[in-house]
């Protein structure tokens, strides 16, 4: 059976890799149950003919045959099409081929072009994009990596320390020192106190002190073994004091700025994706908010674009900054970087490659940001795309 992947920085990352050779791009809904499901594989063959259709046009001396031979091939298997979720994206390039699977549906659309289509795969990376999230108590750490669809513990890296044992060794304040300020003894996880004895010499303070340290080590092995390899945004799971702790020495850029308030040791994993969710989806809408609103201070600024051709050569020149992209916009035609032109295909026969991805592609690959607007914001420009420069 051919295998279903789940979407990630990583697949982006390698269809950003394709250029100026025939590349194909299928989307389409799926669906889970019968009998709908049964008329997914001729949905998926009519898709394929229009790559093969496309490709003849586009390229009518080259042996298409090697191209479209996997496409081909998943059309009769049949422990595929019974295994589907919501939708799928399929890309094919020379010897390349990745099929993708993901928990709500996509537009139907097959294009062939000089690189992968992406722009569906761009909003759904915002709205099911995946993270880890960090458990932390005083005295341990543990870490989960998923999305909305699903979470899993991962193993922490060898030099992450698993607890202040490990982290502090023979630094570590003895269990059995004598004295507390206020005359108080050991706290509990909330810093609560627990145990009233007389005398004095700060062994909270020293407690204190250890969990400080152990979250500095905690946090540097973390971002150095696990946020900046994977490059994921980073949920924190921890009591309100432990959190202000963190956040207070923290170097992690990837840490949210918005974490889960709760004692991650009385989470189970599904209550801590639906925690985790939920909090993804609200910082999705404040990034989109944000984008809205760095455009509005850049227009002031005279620093935005809203011409689909100057944003086109500001983004080959490496200007822009962030790339806002109308969802359900599509704006057939190419760009023509060598003549700074914008040729806008009015056959209206759905063959021409969409000139809004083609931006979104030119800012991806010069370091820019690319924010897709979905229908429940209003677009700020007429043309399906706005730009902020950097200058």
């Amino acid at each position: 059976m051919t295998a279903h992947q789940p979407f990630s920085r990583q697949v982006l990352a390698e269809l950003l890799g394709f250029d100026e050779q025939p590349s194909l791009s299928l989307y389409m809904p799926t669906h889970r149950t019968f009998p709908e499901r049964s008329q997914d594989p001729i949905r998926y063959k009519n898709l394929v003919r229009d790559l093969q259709t496309q490709l003849e046009q586009q390229h009518p001396d080259l042996d298409c045959a090697p191209l479209l031979q996997p496409f081909h091939a998943l059309v009769d298997d049949q422990d595929f099409w019974n295994s589907n979720r919501d939708g799928i994206a399929v890309f094919g390039a020379r010897d390349y081929f990745k099929v993708i699977a993901v928990n709500q549906p996509l537009p139907q659309r097959a294009v062939a072009n000089s690189h992968p289509y992406l722009k569906p795969l761009l909003r759904l990376v915002q709205s099911t994009e995946r993270y880890q999230a960090l458990c932390l108590t005083r005295n341990e750490v543990w870490l989960y990596e998923g999305s909305s669809e699903q979470l899993e513990k991962i193993e922490l890296a060898e030099q992450v320390p698993r607890n202040q044992n490990e982290a502090l060794g023979d630094e570590l304040t003895p269990g059995n020192q004598q004295g507390f300020p206020n005359g108080f003894s050991r706290s509990g996880e909330r810093g609560d106190a627990m145990m009233h004895e007389a005398a004095g010499g700060g062994k909270q303070d020293e407690i204190n002190l250890d969990r400080e340290r152990f979250f500095r080590a905690v946090d540097k092995a973390i971002l150095e073994y696990h946020s900046q390899p994977s490059g994921l945004p980073m949920i924190l799971v921890a009591l309100p004091e432990n959190q202000a702790v963190f956040r207070t020495i923290s170097h992690n850029s990837h840490l949210l700025a918005q974490g889960i308030e709760m004692d991650p040791s009385r989470l189970g994993v599904e209550a801590l994706r639906v925690h985790c969710s939920k909090l993804m989806a609200h910082s999705h809408a404040d990034r989109v908010v944000d984008s809205l609103n760095r455009f509005g201070i850049a227009v002031g600024q005279r620093r935005a674009l809203d011409n689909l051709a100057d944003i086109a050569k500001a983004a080959w020149e490496g200007r822009v900054a962030l790339l806002l992209v109308e969802a359900e916009r599509q704006v057939p035609g190419l760009l023509d970087p060598d003549k700074d032109r914008l040729l806008v295909d009015e056959s209206g026969d759905g063959q021409a490659p969409d000139v809004l991805d083609e931006l979104i592609l030119a800012v991806t690959r010069q370091g820019g940001e690319v924010a897709v607007i979905p229908p429940e914001h209003v677009m700020p420009t007429d043309t399906g795309a706005a730009a902020v420069c950097r200058f």
